[in-house]
């Protein structure tokens, strides 16, 4: 089992996070494509843990996949991401968990920019909060 910095009760979740925000988050659900507000957004700023502000990407290392969810080629730093394998839905994948908390961010593939690293993190805009770069 995993250990997270910050635990709560499914009850505390329920209560600090939207109805959609904990289906997604603590669920392990997704936003349906090209519908996320982070999807086509090309501000300045950090992507943090929406559940508990844990700073995961940069604008920096955002670019757009054509998949209709935010895609990533490098997570900010690595140990502030989990990785673990999912075989849901008749799918292998590699899930993404905010380290600080365990909620669910989405997943990640290999089938990013070549030149930045081959990855592609894909992330639900409802497991993210954008912080400005000039605020």
């Amino acid at each position: 089992m995993d250990t997270f910095t910050i635990n709560k009760t499914e009850a505390q979740w329920k209560e600090q996070l939207t109805e959609e925000q904990y289906y997604v988050i603590r669920k392990k659900g997704t936003d349906r494509p090209y519908t996320g507000k982070y999807d086509q957004h090309w501000e300045e700023g950090t992507y943090e843990c929406a559940a508990c502000g844990n700073e995961l990407f940069t604008s920096n290392t955002k670019f757009d996949a054509g998949c209709g969810w935010p895609s990533f080629y490098e997570a900010l730093d690595k140990t502030k991401i989990v990785e673990k394998p999912d075989y849901s839905h008749g799918m292998k994948r590699i899930e993404i968990l905010c380290a600080r908390c365990g909620g669910h961010l989405g997943h990640v593939f290999d089938d990013g920019p070549s030149d930045k690293g081959g990855l592609r993190y894909c992330v639900n805009s409802t497991s993210l909060q954008f912080k400005n770069k000039s605020k």
